[in-house]
C-alpha cells in the first residue's frame, strides 16, 4: 500500500499520542482530530510536517462538528480508530437526560456519523480497516462516576458488530474492550482506588499505553488480514 491515510478521533489523549507515533513510524499519514491538549500535537507535528495534519472540533457544538465532516469527506482514510473518551464523572443516581445524552452524542453518535463518511470511499477502493475504542466498564458496569461513559461505550460496541458484513467488501471493523490503563484519563475518574482496582486485574498491573496502541495498529492496520466484527477485550484476564 502506497500514501495510506488514518483518521484518528480523540489523538490527544496518551493512547492516542502513542498510536500516532506508531503509524507515523510506519509510514502512514495521520489525520488526527481533537478537542483539547493542542500542545503536545503541535510539538508532533513539527517534526512531522508533512505526514501529520491535525484538526479541532468539539463533538458537542455542531458547527464545530460540521467544519470536520466537511475536511473528512474530501478525504480518502485507508483507516479509522475511533479514541474519543467523553468522562463526564457523574453517577447513575445524579444523571440526567442532558448528561446522558452529551456522553452519547460525543462517545458514540459523532464518531458513528463520521463513520459513515469515511465508508463511502473505503467500499469504492475495497479496503478499510476500523476500530473502536470501548471500554472494560462495558462488562463490569464501570465504578460509580463512569455509568454515562460505559452506557456510550456500549453502543460503540454494537456499531462495530452491525457492520460486520462489509468484510466482503475488504472493510474490517472491530472494537477493543480495553481494560486499566495508565492514562491521565483514569486518574480523572472520582475516587478511584487504583491500588485496589489493580488487585482485581489477574495480571497484577495496569496495562501501559504502549501496549494498547500496539494492538490498535495491528487491527486498524495492513497488517490485519482477516479479524472483523469482533470485540476483544485487552486487559490483562479480566
Amino acid at each position: 500500500m502506497k500514501d495510506k491515510k488514518v483518521l484518528i478521533l480523540g489523538g490527544s489523549s496518551d493512547i492516542g499520542i502513542e498510536l500516532i507515533k506508531k503509524y507515523l513510524e510506519n509510514n502512514w499519514h495521520v489525520f488526527c482530530h481533537y478537542n483539547k491538549n493542542q500542545k503536545v500535537l503541535n510539538n508532533l507535528q513539527k517534526k512531522n510536517k508533512h505526514k501529520l495534519s491535525i484538526f479541532k472540533a468539539n463533538f458537542y457544538d455542531n458547527k464545530s462538528t460540521q467544519n470536520l465532516f466537511n475536511k473528512v469527506k474530501n478525504q480518502s482514510f485507508d483507516s479509522l480508530v475511533n479514541l474519543v473518551g467523553y468522562l463526564d464523572n457523574v453517577s447513575f443516581q445524579k444523571t440526567s437526560l442532558k448528561s446522558l445524552m452529551k456522553s452519547l452524542q460525543i462517545n458514540s453518535i459523532i464518531p458513528l456519523l463520521i463513520q459513515k463518511e469515511v465508508l463511502k470511499k473505503m467500499t469504492k477502493n475495497n479496503f478499510g480497516r476500523i476500530l473502536h475504542a470501548s471500554s472494560i466498564g462495558v462488562k463490569y458496569g464501570g465504578s460509580e462516576f463512569t455509568f454515562n461513559y460505559s452506557f456510550s461505550k456500549h453502543a460503540i460496541e454494537y456499531i462495530s458488530s452491525y457492520v460486520k458484513k462489509l468484510s466482503k467488501n475488504n472493510i474490517l471493523t472491530n472494537a477493543l474492550r480495553i481494560g486499566v490503563v495508565n492514562t491521565k484519563l483514569l486518574r480523572r475518574v472520582k475516587n478511584k482506588d487504583i491500588n485496589k482496582r489493580k488487585k482485581l486485574i489477574p495480571i497484577q498491573r495496569l496495562a501501559t499505553k504502549h501496549e494498547i496502541s500496539e494492538m490498535i495498529f495491528f487491527l486498524a492496520s495492513e497488517k490485519n488480514t482477516y479479524i472483523s466484527g469482533e470485540i476483544i477485550p485487552i486487559s490483562g484476564g479480566e
